[in-house]
């Protein structure tokens, strides 16, 4: 296969690369077209699923809690993490590869940033509020009001726009003048990195010093307040209060597991030892295979769901 190439000049007639080719799976034709067919599918998949857990959360009056608001703007963030990959992923399985410009492959690297980051803090603000009511049930109402729950949902998309804009201008100002064949699915920080011609120290230094607030604190968070929580359960007397706080508890630690679990194994675990084909089936993980599950999970495993589902669907049968 051709690889074409274009190339800008600098004032020190460097040679910068302009656009770069993501090569996404080289595999048969026939594979590709299955491939193409099964994302296409999934994609359609979590567009609904999600539209219609923010739709449902929207609509129903029963599901006007806090907890319900945050896993609607959950979907949000998933609708726009997949917006953000996919469609160009599909490009690149349709054409065996696709060429994709410098600023597009940086953009669609800091609004995967972002959302990546949103979803961190916001799953940590969903376990302050599990927290919360489990462990302080009668101030509930008067801490997680409508007004807290949108001044934080506000406050992670800001972080995560400004935290990940400084480590984005950071590596768009990196020379990348060596090759610009990138083999991965889409425009992933560290493919792209490792093109990168020019010192990468600074790059490296903001991943620890940016990846503290953006990952390691929510994580935290999540660990100490469910703690907490398993604390403050166990000294209920009657097994079905335990039953039932831990129920409330069960979809969002499923969803916290998946998303920490895909997270780390790719940008956590050593992953010298593993083959580009892998590292690019991990990579679907967390964009395409965590923004299907997690309506999937809060719909089958919320009765308050289900009662919204049903009463919709009464309502157009009659």
């Amino acid at each position: 296969m051709e690889v074409k190439k274009k190339e800008i000049s600098n004032e020190n007639n460097k040679t910068l690369a302009a656009e770069f080719l993501l090569l996404g799976f080289q595999v048969s034709y026939s594979k590709r077209l299955f491939l193409f067919c099964l994302f296409l599918v999934v994609y359609c998949v979590i567009i609904c699923g999600n539209l219609l857990i923010f739709s449902l959360v929207s609509t129903s009056k029963n599901l006007h809690t806090p907890m319900y608001f945050f896993i609607s703007q959950l979907s949000i963030s998933d609708i726009l993490l997949s917006t953000d990959i996919v469609p160009n992923l599909l490009h690149v399985l349709l054409n065996n590869g696709g060429s994709i410009t410098f600023i597009d492959c940086i953009t669609q690297c800091y609004f995967f940033g972002v959302f990546e980051t949103f979803e961190c803090l916001l799953l940590a603000v969903m376990s302050y509020d599990r927290y919360v009511a489990i462990c302080n049930p009668l101030r509930y109402t008067s801490i997680m009001t409508s007004r807290y729950c949108v001044i934080l949902t506000i406050f992670c998309f800001l972080f995560g726009f400004s935290l990940i804009l400084i480590y984005t201008v950071t590596i768009a100002n990196l020379n990348f003048c060596g090759p610009t064949i990138i083999d991965h699915l889409f425009c992933d920080f560290v493919p792209l990195i490792d093109l990168a011609c020019s010192d990468t120290f600074i790059i490296h230094l903001e991943i620890y010093l940016l990846g503290t607030p953006a990952v390691f604190i929510p994580a935290t968070i999540i660990v100490t307040s469910y703690i907490y929580i398993v604390l403050e359960v166990l000294r209920f007397s009657s097994s079905t209060g335990r039953q039932k706080a831990f129920s409330t508890c069960s979809s969002h630690l499923t969803v916290v597991s998946i998303f920490y679990g895909t997270l780390f194994s790719i940008y956590v675990v050593p992953t010298k030892g593993l083959t580009l084909t892998i590292g690019k089936i991990l990579s679907l993980l967390y964009i395409v295979f965590t923004p299907l599950i997690n309506p999937i999970i809060y719909s089958l495993r919320n009765e308050d769901i289900k009662k919204a589902v049903e009463e919709i669907v009464h309502k157009l049968v009659i």
